[in-house]
């Protein structure tokens, strides 16, 4: 293990890293110790038995959590007539069709989701090697190839958040900030974990859930005890 700062020592020194906490008390364990200088991400691990190699065991998809995550995202949305100005109305930080996909091809890159309507995808599919290994690219599984540009552009504002597991099967994703209430970080976690087990992929033998850690940015992973999460 790498040197580990005062700070960190004493955060390890005040917990047993090999038990597993009811959510409240892991909840408790997280704020008390996230004391950076900023207001640090409550950030969650599931370790899912999944291999994502089968087709048939993809988790992937997309849940508003109650409390938003306390971030905030800038939108682009690639739409024309009307529906570009229902994104406008409903917020959206940049939209266009040709002009957009232009200047995202000249290396502007000022947001952090993009949506579509499905007639643009022809030329949102020309930003595939630019947006698809940042995790951009608008999929209608996600909710971000649509003709509900407003719905979609609200629901991203409002705090929601995309998932996927990764070739080791582990699902990773920022639920609220430490600033949070303990009681809203907890919503917040319980959302989360029942948008993936609802995304429980049919192929998938067994226990489905392995181990569920939460941490803070500077933090240590507290594990949580799986039956606080029912």
């Amino acid at each position: 293990m790498a040197k580990l700062g005062k700070r960190l020592k004493a955060t390890y020194a005040g917990f047993d890293s090999s038990k597993s906490y009811e959510l409240d008390e892991a909840i408790k364990l997280i704020k008390d110790n996230a004391k950076a200088k900023f207001d640090e991400t409550i950030d969650i691990a599931m370790n899912l038995n999944v291999d994502v190699r089968q087709s048939d065991q993809i988790v992937r998809g997309a849940v508003s959590l109650p409390n938003g995550t306390g971030k905030t995202f800038r939108v682009a949305v690639f739409a024309k007539g009307p529906k570009a100005e229902e994104a406008k109305k409903a917020g959206a930080d940049l939209v266009g069709d040709e002009d957009l996909m232009n200047e995202v091809l000249g290396g502007k890159i000022d947001f952090d989701r993009v949506i579509a309507t499905p007639d643009m995808m022809g030329v949102v599919g020309r930003l595939g090697k630019v947006l698809g290994p940042k995790g951009m690219m608008p999929n209608p599984k996600l909710g971000t190839v649509t003709m509900d540009v407003a719905g979609a552009v609200k629901a991203v504002k409002g705090g929601q958040v995309q998932f996927r597991a990764d070739a080791q099967g582990i699902v990773h994703a920022g639920v609220g900030k430490a600033s949070f209430d303990a009681d809203k970080i907890k919503e917040n976690v319980l959302a989360f974990v029942d948008a993936i087990n609802k995304a429980k992929p049919a192929g998938v033998k067994g226990v489905y859930l392995k181990k569920v850690s939460i941490s803070s940015t500077q933090g240590p992973g507290v594990k949580l005890v799986l039956s606080s999460l029912a």
